[in-house]
Order: structure tokens, then C-alpha cells, then sequence
């Protein structure tokens, strides 16, 4: 059964490419609640050049623009539908379009390292125990979550959620890339042929995400269209998540496999978190799984088959503690 459902996972993220485009427009509204006085800031719709510096440029001023008005008041509580800002924790959400794609963009800021967290379904660790994106997140007072690696639908690979080692076998195959979390909130793309589950364990390591593949490590770019044709990848939905600087991340969910959004390919998804100012960047689960959730609403549309708007079940979730 374990292997029926392993095939099915990979085949679900895995065919073949379709040509790069570029970001389409990039929009931000954000409504602030500060003390008797509301404050409301749309800005102006953002378009991308077609060269990756404009995009660069655009993305991350965007951003910093709606960072900057739901920040502005120090110790306010501010929720609204795409943004919040409370204890230490300021989250802005921005829907983007490449490539034929509808991607949710959140932009997260911490002031503690910890807040960032894993979670497992049931609140167990077993291969065949799995809740929804929003069942995981609702059980852990999430305010934004995304599905994991669905470290249950393989027999190996390095398994640490939390600071607690639950598996130490190593993958097998090309793909052994996974994404380490430290204790400090850094990010660091290791290979598990490279180093024990146990010294990730020692040197400080909290979370393993072990999906991949990597999308950007030290700046760089990792996948590119002649490497999506040796993975027989193509254009699906996809989650992935990227470290800007300190405690500062992107968080990204693509639709796919519908008429209104035809999903990404590996090399349109890290161009996009490159355009953001990820230096750091790893793919995790995606198909069906790909889901975000963000005060305990869905924000995109997840399928599996195109037909059906439903959340598939997973083994785990990355989230936002409130």
C-alpha cells in the first residue's frame, strides 16, 4: 500500500516542462486598524519587467511597501484577509500571476525564531496518518500554514520536526537534497549522503524538509529547464518556501491543473522566489497537496484532478504559530 501511494505522490508532482514566462502583475491591499483610526492603503497594481532584475526590483518593493503600512503600528493587533501583525509576527499576503498561474506570495517577518514551526497530522508520527492543510492548522492555532514534505509516503529519508529525530534513513536516488532548519531561523540546503540525522540533530538542526528539489542555494538558481527534463517534471501546482535574511521569509502556493491557472514549472517557481530575494529556497510537496492557510481560511484552490476544488490529505504542515 506504501509504495502504491509513494508512486502515486511522485507521479502527481512529476512530468514534463512547459516554457518560462514572466510575472504578470503584482497587486497589494492592505487595510490597517490603528487605535480609533483606520487606515486604508491600496497600492497601485506592480507590473514585472521581462528581464529577472526588473522582476527583482518590483517584487521586492511591493512588498516592502505592504510590510511597511501593516507594520506601522508598533503593538497593534491588525488581522485582516490578506495581512497580520501581532506579537512579533507580521505576515502580508500578495496574489500574483505567471506564467498563467495564480501564486499566493506571503511574506513573513519574526521577531523569534521559534515561531516558526512543523506540525503532524493527529499530532502523530506514522506513514499512514494524515489530516487536511487546514485540520493540522486549526489543531495548532496556526496563522499560516502550508502542507509539508508528506514525509509519510516514503519508507526514507531524514525525518526531524520540532528538534525531534523521528527516521535517520537516507533517501535513495538523485534527489537527497533537503532543506535544514536550524534553531536560529537560518536555512541551509544539505545531502543526506553528506551527514547523519544525528549531527543535523547536534549542530542545531530543528526541522528537515526533505522533499525538494533545491530551488536556490547562496543566491543561485539550482534548477533550469535541461535539469526539469532529466526530473520529467512539468508545469503543477506547487508550495515552496525561501529565506530572504534574518528571519524574514517567502512562502509560496501556485494553483494548477485547472483553465484559470495552469500551475508552475520547477524553474518558474524559483525564478519567482528569486524575484522576491530568496537566497536560500526549497520545494516541498506539491499536486494535490499544495495548500495555504491563512487564519484558518484556504487561500488558494487546491485539486488534485482539476475537476474537484478539494484539500487533499497530508502527512504534516509548515506553519506560523500565533
Amino acid at each position: 500500500m506504501l509504495a502504491v501511494l509513494t508512486g502515486f505522490v511522485l507521479l502527481d508532482t512529476f512530468v514534463l516542462p512547459h516554457a518560462v514566462t514572466t510575472v504578470e502583475t503584482v497587486t497589494s491591499t492592505v487595510t490597517t486598524a490603528v487605535a480609533q483610526t483606520t487606515v486604508t492603503t491600496d497600492s497601485a497594481t506592480q507590473t514585472v519587467a521581462a528581464d529577472s532584475t526588473a522582476g527583482s526590483t518590483t517584487n521586492t518593493a511591493a512588498v516592502a511597501e505592504a510590510e511597511a503600512d501593516i507594520t506601522s503600528a508598533s503593538g497593534e493587533v491588525i488581522v485582516t484577509d490578506s495581512a497580520y501583525s501581532a506579537n512579533g509576527i507580521s505576515i502580508v499576503i500578495n496574489t500574483v500571476r505567471e506564467s498563467d498561474t495564480t501564486a499566493y506570495v506571503a511574506e513573513v517577518q519574526l521577531s523569534k525564531a521559534d515561531s516558526l514551526k512543523t506540525a503532524l497530522a493527529q499530532d502523530t508520527y506514522g506513514s499512514n496518518i494524515t489530516q487536511t492543510t487546514s485540520e493540522i492548522a486549526a489543531a495548532n492555532t496556526a496563522v499560516l500554514a502550508i502542507n509539508g514534505d508528506y514525509y509519510g509516503a516514503n519508507k526514507r529519508g531524514y525525518v526531524i520536526k520540532n528538534g525531534v529525530l523521528y527516521r535517520e534513513t537516507v533517501r535513495q536516488g538523485d534527489d537527497t537534497e533537503d532543506l535544514a532548519i536550524y534553531a536560529d531561523g537560518s536555512f541551509a540546503i544539505i545531502d543526506e549522503t553528506e551527514v547523519t540525522a544525528q549531527e543535523l540533530l547536534d549542530s542545531g538542526v530543528v526541522q528537515i524538509l526533505s522533499f525538494g528539489p533545491a530551488l536556490i542555494e547562496d543566491g543561485e538558481l539550482m534548477v533550469s529547464a535541461s535539469d526539469e527534463v532529466s526530473r520529467a517534471k512539468t508545469n503543477n501546482p506547487r508550495t515552496a518556501i525561501g529565506i530572504i535574511d534574518e528571519l524574514h521569509y517567502i512562502i509560496v502556493v501556485a494553483d494548477g491543473r485547472t483553465s484559470e491557472s495552469e500551475g508552475l514549472s520547477l524553474l518558474e517557481l524559483a525564478q519567482l522566489m528569486e524575484s522576491y530575494g530568496c537566497v536560500t529556497a526549497y520545494n516541498l510537496d506539491g499536486g494535490g497537496s499544495s495548500t495555504m492557510v491563512f487564519n484558518g481560511v484556504v487561500v488558494n484552490q487546491p485539486t488534485t484532478n482539476g475537476n474537484t476544488i478539494t484539500e487533499r490529505s497530508v502527512s504534516d504542515i509548515v506553519y506560523i504559530a500565533a
